[in-house]
């Protein structure tokens, strides 16, 4: 009998810890065009602001709230009356509100940021989640800093909030300071030492500055964790969130090692990175997991060759998977014979081997000086390449006519065009059949 998989709540904080990027500020239209992609996303919670930080954030909440209904919207407060009343007035008229409340527990924070005792912080965490449980059936509390916080101070506060009513319990790697194996540890630890613990949600919340936020937060889902707080693109302050598309197809590709599943439809990552790139002018790195530009584009000769052939060779996950209209066979210098012909097919034109050879060789050195060589680079050697004379069968010539010139062909062997006929590859895609003849390993190697 197949076992049920374990369900991860998505918590995307885009709107909120995500607008804090430095660039990245929204208005209310703007973060309402994001919330709705977000539902559309599947995205379990929306953390919609900072409801206390100005009255266009408050607005904002408030306006998300009333109506996005079928996710949570969260409003985060300081662990202090003035803040949890601000972020209550803007969610109350959500369908499903929750208050998320914060306050830190490290002792650097204590000492340098707040000025208070860890018996102070104690105290002001137990009565801000009283407080807001009085106001909202849901109350996440995060202890800032988590991660460099003495671990049996971290126990103490955490039982403390639980027993006065949060229903979900976050553990932020605030300066993206931890490791994955240490933070996988340390939820092991909350979850053998913590009274209480087994009767709420384990959240994580990591931040990117060590360049391992998803790996941390993979780590903590391993070790118990059941709610992921994330980014689109993984925006957020200094070096970002952990990536909400990087988390969400970890686990779709590698159900073997992360028997886990999310209400995200995959279909709508690619358009939710793209929407927010748009309206934060901040473009995603070309080389970004998933949602860059070069996420699926392969110029390499080797991997054209064996994408073209099968896209598992290369790909492990399908684009459309992930809203990506399709790969890319980016033409440079590395590119392989078998990528240029069938861009040149795409563009109208096949060729015989010896054709190809020509037009190749001077497509490597045309890419050595100009790194990319679009359509209209191309078009233009081929031009320049092949002039056919009246008085000579062309080596190359438009598709119908060269299809027509091969059935009328009887006397001789005609050149196999490329590519020969389709085939279905394992996603059920259409993909050519390669070029038969005793060349292939010469194909397969040349522009690597």
């Amino acid at each position: 009998m197949a076992t049920e998989q374990v369900r991860i709540t998505v918590f995307d904080t885009t709107l909120r810890d995500g607008e804090q990027s430095p660039g990245c500020s929204m208005n209310q239209q703007e973060k309402l065009r994001v919330a709705h992609q977000l539902d559309r996303l599947g995205v379990d919670i929306i953390e919609a602001g900072f409801p206390i930080a100005s009255d266009g954030d408050f607005e904002a909440v408030k306006a998300i709230a009333t109506v996005i209904r079928r996710p949570i919207i969260a409003g985060l407060a300081r662990a202090c009356r003035a803040d949890i009343e601000r972020a209550w007035e803007a969610l109350k008229v959500a369908a499903r509100p929750r208050i998320h409340v914060f306050l830190a527990t490290s002792d650097i924070h204590l000492k340098y940021k707040l000025r208070i005792t860890r018996q102070e912080c104690l105290e002001h965490a137990r009565e801000a989640v009283a407080f807001a449980r009085s106001l909202c059936a849901d109350v996440e509390f995060s202890p800032e800093d988590a991660t460099r916080t003495d671990p049996e101070f971290l126990c103490r506060v955490l039982e403390a909030v639980i027993e006065a009513g949060a229903t979900t319990v976050n553990i932020p790697d605030t300066v993206g300071y931890t490791v994955p194996a240490e933070f996988g540890e340390l939820i092991a630890t909350l979850r053998r030492r913590v009274k209480g613990i087994e009767n709420v949600t384990i959240s994580a919340h990591c931040h990117n500055d060590l360049g391992m936020a998803v790996a941390n937060t993979m780590a903590a889902v391993a070790a118990g964790a059941r709610q992921v707080e994330c980014t689109v693109n993984g925006i957020g302050e200094r070096a970002g969130n952990a990536s909400l598309e990087e988390i969400v197809m970890a686990m779709r590709v590698r159900r073997d090692r992360y028997p886990y599943e999310t209400a995200i439809a995959g279909e709508h990552l690619f358009p939710a990175s793209q929407l927010l790139s748009e309206i934060t002018g901040v473009p995603v790195q070309p080389n970004k997991a998933i949602t860059g530009r070069n996420a699926f584009a392969h110029e390499a000769g080797i991997h054209q060759d064996g994408v073209i052939k099968n896209p598992l060779t290369y790909e492990i996950m399908t684009p459309q998977s992930v809203g990506v209209p399709d790969s890319k066979l980016v033409l440079g210098k590395h590119s392989g014979r078998h990528a240029l012909a069938i861009r040149c097919e795409q563009l109208g034109y096949q060729f015989d081997r010896r054709a190809l050879d020509d037009i190749y060789r001077r497509f490597v050195r045309l890419a050595d000086k100009i790194k990319h060589v679009e359509d209209h680079h191309l078009l233009e050697l081929i031009r320049e390449t092949h002039k056919p004379a009246a008085s000579a069968t062309p080596l190359f010539e438009p598709i119908a006519t060269a299809v027509a010139a091969a059935a009328a062909a009887s006397c001789h062997e005609s050149p196999r065009v490329f590519p020969l006929a389709p085939q279905t590859n394992v996603f059920g895609m259409s993909v050519p059949i390669p070029i038969d003849h005793p060349h292939d390993q010469e194909d397969y190697l040349w522009g690597v």
